[in-house]
């Protein structure tokens, strides 16, 4: 098992279009059976919907501490965007690999697979233990039903390596967040009669500008010591896109956006949401106490909690004697390892790539930084063999 086996792998896994939107049940069977022609077998885990799967699978022999290698089939669609080559073959230029998904993060889900093989031929005394996700690109919701799978179906894992694109750097936190699809229903009356109408864009302008001033409250606040390590230190909330209102002197029969809160370690994603919840009552109250049929839907999409630096943790210190990376990171973007802390498994993010590819155009993983995940695969089947 070598680097040109994960490389024709991570070919295998951009030739499948994956897209979140799409099901996945080609990738996650060709994968299935990728793992048994190796000798190792995998379990299945069939989504309610019966069109997507997520897959788990072991190396190595059923004893507890082993390691899990965590990364998600699923990528974000190419539409509109300007590929130069076709974004679902695998095309090195310049030494970089070019493919939808080679950076976030088919790149590591191949690595990962390669190392598994290599641990089943060479012999390991710790197990090496995939998990292969879905849907993460919807909101990291998926995940919670294969970690829930996995913790009854194979022994317990001593720590959880998150293959996000880092550089290959150990990172020990990021935020939370949670994220909502918003529909505010108005009552339409002519504007100079605006009083006895609802207006759905002004009132979702009144739940927009609670959040700006929460932002403005939240920099303001000297951040706590979890928090100081973030850029920005603190809590956010966005409205990212909007759209509503039919003529400018009509009052608005409907007005959507999309809004995120992004939490900081110390602070609780239940309580932002809670927050954001509450506000949205007391002006939906208060537009139906003008018309009864107006209101506000809040339709909530993904809610992803922090990974929190650990004291100590069993996965740091894993990665970093691995990587020999001792510098303290964190980021301000989410990722599944929230899950699997908050299910008591030790966690940090270590992968191959820079996250600014994700989701590009030409998103590319260089072929030094796929190289270098290879090396630190390699040394973590020594280490488990050990």
């Amino acid at each position: 098992m070598d680097l040109a086996t994960a490389r024709d792998v991570l070919a295998g896994l951009v030739a499948h279009r994956s897209v979140s939107r799409e099901p996945n049940l080609d990738l996650i069977r060709w994968v299935e059976a990728w793992l048994a022609a190796r000798g190792i077998p995998a379990t299945v885990v069939m989504r309610p919907c019966g069109t997507k799967a997520q897959l788990y699978a072991q190396a190595g022999p059923s004893v507890p501490g082993g390691v899990i290698l965590s990364g998600h089939s699923d990528v974000v669609p190419v539409d509109g965007q300007a590929w130069t080559s076709d974004p679902w073959t695998l095309t090195e230029r310049d030494g970089r690999l070019h493919g939808r998904g080679s950076a976030d993060m088919k790149g590591f889900v191949a690595l990962a697979m390669a190392a598994l093989a290599l641990a089943q031929a060479r012999g390991v005394a710790r197990p090496l233990q995939l998990a292969l996700s879905c849907d993460e690109e919807l909101g990291c919701m998926a995940v919670v039903q294969l970690i829930g799978a996995m913790k009854a179906g194979l022994p317990p894992a001593a720590a959880v390596i998150v293959g996000e694109p880092t550089g290959m750097k150990v990172v020990t936190g990021h935020k939370g967040g949670a994220g909502w699809r918003v529909h505010v229903r108005g009552v339409e009356v002519h504007s100079s009669l605006l009083p006895y109408g609802v207006s759905a864009v002004m009132e979702a302008a009144r739940l927009i500008q609670w959040a700006n001033e929460r932002n403005a409250d939240n920099a303001a606040r000297p951040p706590g010591s979890l928090a100081a390590a973030f850029d920005p230190p603190f809590t956010t909330l966005h409205a990212g896109m909007i759209a509503g209102g039919t003529a400018h002197n009509i009052t608005a029969a409907d007005c959507r956006f999309a809004f995120e809160v992004r939490v900081v370690p110390g602070e609780e994603v239940d309580a932002w949401v809670a927050a954001f919840e509450g506000e949205a009552a007391r002006i939906a109250a208060a537009m139906r106490a003008v018309r009864p049929e107006a209101g506000i839907a809040l339709d909530r999409v993904f809610t992803v909690p922090p990974v929190v630096p650990e004291a100590a943790g069993a996965a740091e210190r894993m990665t970093r004697r691995l990587t020999g990376d001792n510098a303290t990171r964190v980021v301000s973007y989410g990722t599944e390892g929230g899950q699997f802390q908050a299910a008591g498994l030790s966690t940090v993010v270590c992968g191959p790539g820079d996250i600014v590819q994700a989701h590009q155009p030409d998103e590319f993983l260089t072929v030094a930084q796929f190289a270098e995940g290879w090396r630190f695969m390699q040394q973590l089947v020594a280490d488990l063999a050990a």
